[in-house]
């Protein structure tokens, strides 16, 4: 509650010595309290939202809300703060009964068109600058990104399951690849359609698994029989 201390707290637009305030100045003065909090806030968490409340009435103005993407990150923030200091006042932490920001929000406001003032009892929240915005909630959006390109532990799976076969159906084929002369005359040098696709990882799901070797012909019960015959022999010998 009333976090946010404006310069121009006694009146709108002016200092406490009754100096015009530059615009920008009090621009550059939010912005450097709105990072300053989201780093603080963010040593709990993943921050979905940070408003700070422009509106002028006593219990609003100045008030600060965050919106953690998990709820025990919010309550990490809410014990962390409780009983600390900013800017030599004692921060006043709460939560919040709002559960959708964008419902809590003067859609008004941000038309320029709110008739009520700054007296609104919805929130007027005070906007940063895109560069500001960029840096601070841009972290978020690039681990996000970093975790989508990482293969899921199903796709995983299958990938290691495919190695697998491919494995065994060299050793089916007693390793012949490695004997036509390594990678680049067998089938692991792209002679196959099926090949073709997997290099580069670009083949996932479909298609077909090279053909296995023929098997050999089965030998009629005689020719099993004299075979037999010649190992006992063979071995009474030994």
């Amino acid at each position: 509650m009333n976090m946010y201390q404006r310069p121009d707290m006694i009146t709108p637009g002016v200092d406490a010595q009754g100096q015009p305030i530059d615009p920008r100045k009090m621009q550059e003065h939010f912005e450097d309290f709105y990072e300053d909090i989201f780093e603080e806030l963010s040593k709990f968490g993943e921050i979905e939202t940070l408003n700070v409340c422009d509106n002028l009435s006593d219990h609003m103005i100045g008030n600060v809300y965050v919106q953690f993407r998990e709820e025990d990150q919010a309550a990490a923030a809410h014990t962390a703060l409780q009983g600390r200091f900013y800017s030599g006042r004692l921060i006043i932490v709460d939560f919040s009964p709002v559960t959708d920001f964008r419902e809590a929000t003067c859609r008004q406001y941000e038309e320029n068109t709110c008739t009520r003032g700054g007296h609104c009892n919805f929130m007027h929240v005070k906007q940063i600058g895109k560069d500001l915005r960029k840096k601070l909630f841009g972290r978020y959006r690039r681990s996000q990104r970093g975790r989508s390109r990482s293969p899921s532990p199903q796709h995983r799976r299958e990938r290691r399951d495919r190695d697998d076969y491919r494995g065994r159906e060299d050793f089916r084929r007693g390793g012949d690849d490695f004997r036509r002369g390594g990678g680049g005359g067998g089938r692991r040098g792209g002679s196959s359609r099926y090949d073709r696709q997997d290099d580069g990882g670009r083949r996932r799901y479909g298609g077909s698994p090279p053909r296995r070797a023929r098997s050999p012909v089965r030998e009629n019960s005689e020719e099993r029989r004299a075979k037999i015959e010649q190992w006992n022999r063979e071995k009474e010998a030994k």
